[in-house]
C-alpha cells in the first residue's frame, strides 16, 4: 500500500473491516475509524472492492448491494429510478449514505433517505457495507446501518483507465478516471455519463407502452497535499446531474399508468479537511467541513403547469475527530460534529402555488475506546451524545467483542448497537408536520462465526441479529377519525406521528471457496423477519429471504467467465398487505478477455432466462438484456 493510498483510507471517514480479507491481518479503516486487523473487529461488514465492481461488471451501485448479505433492494422501473436500500429489514431512510466519507441522505426527501438509483459504479474503488445500528460514530439515521462508497485514490504514479460499454435498448456507458502525484500534491479524478432508453417505469405486463430513459453525467476529484510529515489538506468533491421519465396517475382515472412526466436532479457534495499527527504518529487529528446539496425539479408537460414541484436540500457539517494510541492495542477516538440542515419545497399543481422549508441543527459529541485486554481478544465500547435544536437530547451507546484463538482462522463476534433517527425536514415543518415528533430508536444485539481453513481456500461466516425499533415515524390519515388530532385542519389532510413499532431477527450465512487461484465462488443467504409489533405483518418490501450464488473461473488462455444466480421470496408491498410482489430468480452471465496487457474485452448477459418480475408493484424491471465494453488501462 502507498503512502498516498494509506493515508487516503486513514483520513477518510472510516468503515468496517471486510467480511471477507483475504489475509486476516490487513488492516482497514473499520467502524472503529481507525485502523484496525479484520480479526479484531466486532461488527458485521461487507465490502465490494474494486476487483469485484470489475468482475460483475454491474454498472448500478443498487444492484451491487443486491449480492451483500442481508440487504434488499427496490426500484421504481429501470436504471436510473428511484431505488431503495434495506439493510436488514430497517427502512431505506434508516441507512446512513456515504460518498468518500461525506453524508448525502437527500434533506428535502420526506423522510430524509436517500436515492441509489441514480449512483453508477464506473469511477469506485470499493463500497464497504456496516450492517446493524451505528448511530455511536454516525449519528441520526445509521439505524438499518452505513453505506459507505469510496471512488478511486491517488496513486503516487500516474495511472488512468477509460471504459466504454454499449447494449439493451440503446445504453451507453462512459467512465475516464485519472490518478497522478505531482511534488506535494496527490490528485484522482473521474467523470462518467450514461443514458438508456430504458423500459416503461409502469410494468409493460400491466399495460405499460412507452418507454421511460436516462440520462446522467457526473464528475469526482480527490485531492491530498502533503505540507509536511505531520501536516496534510485534503479537498474531495462529487457531482451528478440526472434527468430521468417518470410515469404517474394521469387523468381522468388518476390510476397509475403511462405519464410523459419526468425528474431532474443535481447533487453535490464537497470536502475539505487538516490532518495533523503528532507524538510519533500515535495521536491523529483531523478538522473538516463539509456540504451536500441536492436539488429535485418534476415536471409533466400534461399537467395543468409543466413545473411541478421543486425541492432543494442541504446539508453542511462542521466536524473534529481525534485517534489516540495510549499504548499497544487500547486506542482512544473522540469526535465533536455540529451539522446544519434546511429545505425548501415550491410546488405548483395547479391550483395555486405553495412553499414550506424549515431547517434544524445537531451538536454531537462522541467517545470509543478499543482495548486488548487478552491474547486475541479486542474490545470496542463507545457513546454518544446528540442535542438536537427540536427534539433536545439522546444519548447511543455501543460495545463490541472480537476474539480469535488462532490468528485469525477463527473469528468469533458479538456486538450491541443502538441507532436512532431524528425526524425529517419534511416530517415536521412540511404541511403534514408534527413538531412534537419524538427520534426514531433501535437497539440491536448479533453474534457470529467466521471460520477459514486450507489457508483461507475455505471461509464460512454465520450472524444471527435481532433489532427492536420503537417511535416508528409514518403518516396517519384525518379521514374517518372518530376523535381527529388538532394538527388535521381538514378531514381529507394527515400528519406525521410516532405510531409504530418494529421487531427485526434473522441470519446471515456466507460462504466463500479459492480452491485454486483461478476459480472463486461465492455463496450468501439471509433469513430476515421484518414485522410491525402493532399488526403482526410483514413490513413493506421486506422479503424474508434471500439467496446469492456466483462461480467465476480464469481458463488458461485468459478468458474468464462467471454467472450469478439471485433469488428474492416475496414479499408485500403495502403496510396494509394489499398486494404482494412475487418471488423470482434472476441468472446472470458474463466474460471478459484481455486483448493486450492494457486493454480488455468484456460482455455480459443480464436476467438470463427474462424472469418477469416487480420489487415494487407495479412497476416494470429489466427483462434479458446483452451489453458488451472495452476497457483501457493507461
Amino acid at each position: 500500500m502507498t503512502r498516498f493510498h494509506a493515508a487516503a483510507m486513514l483520513c477518510a471517514v472510516s468503515i468496517p473491516a471486510a467480511a471477507w480479507a483475504q489475509d486476516s491481518d490487513d488492516i482497514i479503516v473499520t467502524a472503529n475509524r481507525t485502523a484496525t486487523p479484520i480479526s479484531k473487529v466486532g461488527l458485521s461488514v461487507s465490502v465490494i472492492d474494486a476487483d469485484d465492481i470489475a468482475r460483475l461488471q454491474t454498472p448500478s451501485v443498487s444492484e451491487l448491494l443486491r449480492t451483500v448479505p442481508g440487504m434488499a433492494i427496490t426500484r421504481n422501473g429501470g436504471t436510473g429510478t428511484f431505488s431503495s436500500v434495506f439493510v436488514r429489514g430497517a427502512s431505506s431512510e434508516h441507512t446512513v449514505a456515504l460518498i468518500d466519507g461525506v453524508k448525502i441522505n437527500d434533506p428535502s426527501s420526506p423522510a430524509g433517505g436517500f436515492d441509489f438509483g441514480r449512483l453508477m459504479s464506473g469511477n469506485l474503488e470499493r463500497i464497504e457495507v456496516v450492517r446493524g445500528p451505528q448511530s455511536v460514530l454516525w449519528g441520526s439515521q445509521a439505524i438499518g446501518g452505513v453505506v459507505n462508497i469510496i471512488t478511486r485514490a491517488p496513486t503516487d504514479r500516474p495511472s488512468g483507465n477509460v471504459q466504454a460499454e454499449y447494449g439493451y435498448r440503446d445504453t451507453v456507458d462512459l467512465v475516464g478516471n485519472g490518478a497522478a502525484t505531482l511534488g506535494p500534491v496527490a490528485l484522482s479524478a473521474g467523470a462518467s455519463y450514461a443514458r438508456t432508453d430504458g423500459i416503461s417505469a409502469f410494468s409493460e405486463q400491466r399495460g405499460g407502452t412507452e418507454r421511460d430513459g436516462t440520462e446522467q453525467y457526473g464528475a469526482n476529484v480527490n485531492a491530498r497535499t502533503t505540507i509536511s510529515d505531520n501536516l496534510s489538506l485534503d479537498l474531495r468533491g462529487w457531482y451528478s446531474h440526472s434527468d430521468t421519465d417518470l410515469d404517474g396517475f394521469p387523468p381522468p382515472t388518476y390510476a397509475f399508468g403511462d405519464t410523459r412526466a419526468r425528474n431532474r436532479t443535481r447533487e453535490a457534495i464537497g470536502y475539505a479537511g487538516v490532518n495533523w499527527n503528532g507524538l510519533e504518529g500515535r495521536w491523529r487529528n483531523r478538522i473538516a467541513y463539509s456540504i451536500t446539496s441536492v436539488r429535485r425539479d418534476d415536471y409533466d408537460p400534461d399537467a395543468l403547469v409543466e413545473h411541478q414541484n421543486d425541492a432543494f436540500g442541504r446539508n453542511q457539517r462542521v466536524e473534529f475527530q481525534s485517534t489516540f494510541d495510549i499504548m499497544s492495542g487500547w486506542t482512544l477516538v473522540t469526535g465533536a460534529e455540529r451539522e446544519w440542515s434546511t429545505f425548501t419545497i415550491a410546488s405548483d399543481y395547479g391550483y395555486g402555488a405553495t412553499t414550506i422549508g424549515g431547517k434544524n441543527r445537531i451538536t454531537s459529541f462522541y467517545g470509543q475506546l478499543m482495548a486488548s485486554p487478552l491474547v486475541g481478544l479486542t474490545t470496542t465500547v463507545g457513546v454518544r451524545h446528540d442535542d438536537h435544536s427540536r427534539f433536545g437530547g439522546h444519548t447511543t451507546v455501543a460495545a463490541n467483542a472480537a476474539y480469535t484463538p488462532n490468528d485469525g482462522a477463527t473469528i468469533l463476534r458479538a456486538s450491541y448497537g443502538e441507532g436512532f433517527k431524528a425526524p425529517s425536514l419534511y416530517q415536521l415543518f412540511s404541511e403534514y408536520g408534527n413538531g412534537a415528533l419524538k427520534p426514531e430508536t433501535a437497539k440491536n444485539w448479533d453474534v457470529g462465526i467466521v471460520q477459514k481453513a486450507l489457508d483461507d481456500a475455505v471461509q464460512v461466516g454465520v450472524t444471527w441479529f435481532r433489532r427492536k425499533t420503537r417511535n416508528l415515524i409514518d403518516y396517519v390519515s384525518c379521514a374517518g377519525a372518530g376523535d381527529p388530532s388538532p394538527l388535521c385542519d381538514y378531514a381529507f389532510d394527515g400528519y406525521y406521528d410516532n405510531v409504530d413499532r418494529a421487531l427485526a431477527k434473522g441470519l446471515e450465512a456466507e460462504i466463500r471457496l479459492k480452491p485454486v487461484e483461478a476459480l472463486l465462488v461465492n455463496f450468501n443467504y439471509s433469513y430476515v423477519k421484518s414485522q410491525d409489533l402493532t399488526t403482526d405483518r410483514d413490513l413493506a418490501r421486506r422479503p424474508r429471504h434471500k439467496a446469492y450464488a456466483a462461480i467465476d473461473y480464469r481458463w488458461p488462455f485468459g478468458l474468464s467467465t462467471g454467472a450469478s444466480i439471485t433469488h428474492v421470496s416475496a414479499s408485500y408491498d403495502s403496510a396494509s398487505g394489499a398486494n404482494r410482489n412475487a418471488d423470482y430468480v434472476l441468472t446472470d452471465i458474463r466474460a471478459s478477455y484481455p486483448v493486450t496487457d492494457r486493454v480488455e474485452v468484456y460482455g455480459r448477459i443480464d436476467n438470463l432466462f427474462d424472469q418477469e418480475y416487480e420489487s415494487v408493484y407495479g412497476y416494470g424491471s429489466l427483462g434479458r438484456a446483452a451489453y458488451a465494453g472495452i476497457r483501457f488501462r493507461l
